[in-house]
């Protein structure tokens, strides 16, 4: 596996540690990670204990010392209490620090996420990113976990290579050769022979299991994108019903779930091909110790203890040197999560300096007016939608933006809201809060009353919010307001509308923009809606965007777009 070898990989990996390591957090996972290092390293020492017990332990059984074999069998259970606590509480110790490390890093990658928008950024720019909710919630925990096991193992067995070679090359003594009737003599061959069985192990593994990297990232984006498809029709489940659409659905299933098999059978090869060899390297390992420790034993220059204990001793040995083909699976998929969280923070950071810092200048809180000087607005291929418009939104005033289709009417709210990143010219806001309206309400998880307070208005009174859904005709809703629910499937699209009105009246806001805000309400509705508008926030400045002609009595000045960048005021 050439490519966790490679520079590239490790930079990855380090960037993806170093936060953490250097973070608030550092001390306290630092005294962690120093602690869980004590109780491995006290795991070791207590299999060294191990491997003189079975020295004692067969050399009295052989002899027959029912004195010595009972004292024996005592110290066992000392040494194995000992080893058994040791090991708990060094589990313990990581979940803990596996759990801190988690925390912090999903709240990072949540923060970035949701920084600038960037969330909208991927959705509609970003392609080659999918599945952002699964690279947070299960690569984490994947990168996580594997990180701290995989480090805390190469540890571990480096320390028991070390502990163990030493025992394994002073027990085993010297293998005595004649070749070509020239006497040589191999000290400590015991451990030359674990020593290059392992790494006939390790290359035979990692010629075999290469590709399992590769096929692990792509089955995580396989799996996310049909579990997606299957979250995508919870969503839209009625638009689906009315439509019959339940073969569609059905087929794309089923067209999604193939790909994921096709790819999972690709992976179950290769990991056939991997677990039968390094089942049949553990097996000959409990052969080879005992066929190359044999002739010493018959011409009695070793006893049985010694025997056990140089089985033991080369089976420590060759663990450690088999960290890497027994743990290859492991390591190929935790390969394939570095790549996709370093993808992921890459992607996120180049669509904020690609989309965030080109564009229109966006003033704050400047003069009394909204002023759009020379705006343009592009589609991503370049085509002009809008050029060079020049208005002046005064304080108060009632505006509806008209014109065709693909005229640029909600690419203009886009622009206005920060948006819509293919802008040009300038944008100049006055204090004052402001708040949109899209055609279709976005209500969260959770109580109707954070539901009717989105995105939250601290010090909102159950008696306003009650008032607000009485003037929007939902007073029905009141006692609703903390029972907890999907909101988004349970309303109408006109009802969820008049619920974005009820956000407008808790808020008022200084700026107002509807975008098709009432095209699922009639229009006797819709008159009543926007004349409770101008009798409730009448210093604040609406500007509308709609299609139907009974919205221009609601507003006093329209700015009317045409297709190919041109636009009037009237």
């Amino acid at each position: 596996m050439e490519k966790i070898a490679s520079k590239s990989f490790f930079v990855s990996l380090w960037r993806l540690t170093r936060e953490y390591w250097r973070s608030e957090e550092k001390y306290r996972a630092a005294i962690l990670l120093a602690a869980i290092i004590a109780l491995s390293l006290g795991q070791v020492y207590m299999l060294v204990v191990l491997n003189r017990w079975y020295n004692d332990f067969y050399t009295a059984l052989q002899e027959y010392k029912n004195e010595e074999i009972i004292r024996a069998v005592k110290d066992f259970c000392l040494i194995a209490a000992v080893y058994v606590s040791i090991a708990v509480y060094s589990y313990y110790l990581q979940q803990v620090l596996q759990m801190r490390w988690r925390t912090w890093m999903t709240s990072r990658y949540v923060e970035n996420w949701l920084a600038a928008r960037t969330y909208y950024l991927l959705q509609i720019f970003e392609k080659d990113t999918d599945n952002p909710d699964q690279r947070i919630s299960d690569d984490i925990k994947l990168f996580v976990e594997s990180t701290l096991s995989l480090t805390l193992g190469l540890i571990k067995n480096v320390v028991l290579f070390v502990s163990f070679a030493g025992i394994l090359w002073s027990l085993s003594g010297s293998l005595d050769l004649s070749p070509y009737g020239v006497p040589v003599a191999i000290p400590g061959y015991m451990l030359w022979v674990t020593v290059l069985y392992a790494a006939a192990g390790t290359w035979l593994t990692d010629k075999t299991g290469r590709a399992l990297g590769k096929l692990n990232f792509a089955q995580q984006r396989f799996e996310a994108d049909f579990r997606y498809s299957m979250v995508r029709l919870r969503e839209n489940s009625e638009n689906v019903a009315f439509y019959k659409g339940e073969r569609f659905e059905g087929d794309y299933f089923g067209k999604k779930f193939s790909i994921l098999i096709a790819n999972l059978w690709k992976i179950v090869r290769k990991q056939k091909q991997v677990v039968a060899l390094t089942s049949t390297y553990s097996q000959v390992s409990v052969i080879v110790p005992l066929a190359l420790s044999m002739p010493r034993y018959l011409t009695r220059a070793i006893n049985l203890g010694g025997l056990m204990q140089i089985t033991s001793a080369f089976g420590r040995v060759q663990d450690a040197l088999s960290f890497f083909v027994d743990a290859y699976v492991s390591i190929a998929q935790w390969y394939s999560v570095v790549a996709r969280l370093t993808s992921f923070q890459r992607h996120m950071n180049e669509i904020r300096l690609k989309y965030r810092q080109e564009g229109q200048g966006y003033l704050e809180g400047a003069g009394n007016s909204l002023l759009l000087k020379d705006l343009s607005v592009n589609l991503p291929d370049g085509r002009e939608l809008i050029s060079r418009l020049n208005v002046d939104f005064a304080p108060g005033s009632t505006w509806i933006v008209k014109g065709p289709s693909g005229s640029g009417k909600s690419s203009l709210l886009r622009s206005l809201s920060g948006l819509w990143p293919y802008t040009g010219g300038e944008i100049v806001y006055p204090a004052g809060k402001k708040m949109f309206l899209p055609q279709r309400s976005y209500l969260p998880l959770g109580s109707l009353r954070d539901a009717l307070l989105y995105p939250g208005c601290p010090g909102a009174a159950d008696e306003s919010i009650k008032e607000a859904l009485l003037l929007c005709r939902l007073e029905w809703l009141t006692a609703m307001l903390m029972k907890e629910d999907d909101w988004s499937n349970i309303f109408s699209p006109g009802e969820q509308q008049r619920i974005a009105f009820v956000r407008a009246l808790i808020h008022a806001p200084d700026w107002l923009f509807l975008d098709e805000a009432t095209s699922a309400m009639d229009e006797a509705l819709e008159r009543e809606m926007y004349e409770l508008l101008a009798r409730r926030l009448s210093a604040s400045t609406v500007i509308s965007v709609g299609h139907r002609s009974t919205l221009n009595s609601f507003h006093r000045n329209q700015l009317v777009l045409a297709c190919g960048g041109g636009w009037r005021v009237q």
